[in-house]
């Protein structure tokens, strides 16, 4: 089934000719096989198959082989954004590597109007004993300019690099970032129709990733189409309005960015986990245990005071650590440090009473101190929360180094990066 790109947006409009349709993969299937020597066999057999004519397309795996695809097929047209997401082994590079024409599907085809600019492993094929100037001609002379094309765009391709002097120095004296950032360059001013673009928008410090966005933009407003890969969900929200989740070859879903990325992040860390009650209980201390502060419990609380089986973008929200406390102790802080499941180890998120000069003097006995939060300010998705007690932020009583809890979307929230509270207001004869 041919999967359409923004029908939404399409119904709502007037639809383009066929000609402006720049990319279309029909059932598109491709097999690999895990073992070194079949494969080395079956590459063999099928070599000479094909040098004799007597190949043909086939739907039938061979032992130890297996589908790195199965029956992809998608259309995209002049100036769309398409994102692939997918968990490594899921068939994104493959599908991109075949529409770039550097591998042949087992099954299917792929119809390219226009030229495309794969920008999969940068710098991957340049000489290294050739200079940089010397592998500007080579490399984008191979993406189909000709000597006088790339004449007049080779002082941006240098200056868009970054690498001065160095463009008449051998490529094997670049350092990676050195070599990725011209492959960049060299890829994105060859004009391409179709760019397909595989994890390497993280070349170069941010400076330069900012540049490279912006030109990215450009580039769209002048009609290129894209297919982006990545891991990093903002790099894909903030590119593709409509992607493809792909799973061992088989397409998952397709839609509007967020709602995908919201799927492939529950598949990828609900998965085995069943539903986050977002709440905690621990065992309680003896004194005996010698611990003057213990955690018994986290849980979040709604309006009524009663503990919310689930958390909303937008909603108010009481976080609560419930603590057992066997003498007086000053001075008490709390600090809670949130991050993204999918986004690694970076905070994006924290709370510290310290840094608002709001100590607690706690008496002995059960307590429950709590962080009330107006809006929950955090986008749908899976969070996992770091936090500790401490006496004047130096010496720590209690910590609890990983609670997870998700959250839901709201209908008050679309394709953000977090909830902003807001009231709209006019103003008449001012």
């Amino acid at each position: 089934m041919t999967i359409s790109i923004n029908e939404q947006e399409m119904a709502l409009k007037p639809q383009d000719s066929d000609s402006e349709i720049v990319l279309s993969v029909n059932g598109v299937s491709k097999k690999f096989c895990r073992d070194l020597k079949r494969s080395l066999m079956y590459g063999v057999q099928d070599i000479t198959s094909e040098l004799l004519g007597l190949r043909e397309k086939s739907d039938k795996l061979r032992t130890k082989e297996f589908w790195a695809l199965d029956n992809v097929s998608f259309e995209l047209r002049r100036g769309e954004a398409l994102g692939l997401v997918g968990k490594n082994g899921s068939g994104k590079s493959t599908l991109l590597r075949i529409i770039a024409g550097l591998i042949k599907p087992d099954t299917g085809f792929v119809e390219v109007n226009g030229r495309v600019a794969p920008l999969i492993a940068l710098g991957a094929g340049f000489n290294p004993i050739l200079t940089g100037r010397e592998n500007i001609y080579a490399n984008m002379s191979i993406l189909g300019l000709s000597t006088k094309e790339i004449d007049e765009r080779f002082d941006e391709v240098v200056d868009f690099a970054e690498i001065g002097d160095a463009i008449d120095a051998p490529v094997q004296s670049y350092s990676s970032g050195m070599a990725a950032r011209l492959g960049f360059a060299c890829a994105i001013h060859v004009n391409p129709e179709i760019l397909l673009i595989d994890e390497v928008l993280a070349v170069g410090d941010i400076k330069f990733r900012v540049k490279c966005y912006r030109y990215l933009a450009k580039l769209r407003e002048q009609g290129t189409t894209f297919i982006l890969v990545s891991h990093d969900p903002n790099a894909i929200l903030g590119v593709c309005k409509s992607s493809i989740y792909l799973s061992q070859g088989n397409v998952i879903a397709v839609g509007d960015t967020s709602s995908i990325m919201n799927r492939y992040e529950e598949d990828l860390f609900m998965k085995n986990r069943g539903n986050l009650a977002n709440q905690l209980v621990l065992p309680k201390k003896s004194v005996e245990e010698g611990t003057d502060l213990n955690i018994t419990y986290l849980c979040f609380k709604d309006n009524e005071g009663k503990i919310a089986k689930s958390l909303v973008s937008g909603q108010r929200v009481t976080f609560c650590i419930g603590c057992q406390v066997h003498k007086s102790i000053d001075n008490v802080t709390l600090n809670l440090l949130v991050r993204e499941e999918s986004g690694g180890d970076e905070t994006i998120l924290r709370l510290s009473s310290f840094n608002d000069n709001k100590y607690f003097n706690i008496q002995p006995g059960e307590h429950e101190l709590q962080v009330q939060m107006q809006y929950l300010c955090l986008k749908p998705g899976l969070y996992s929360m770091k936090l500790g007690i401490s006496k004047s932020s130096l010496y720590i009583l209690d910590a609890i180094e990983s609670f997870e809890f998700s959250i839901e979307k709201s209908e008050n929230m679309s394709q953000c990066l977090f909830y902003q509270p807001r009231l709209w207001t006019l103003i008449e004869n001012i």
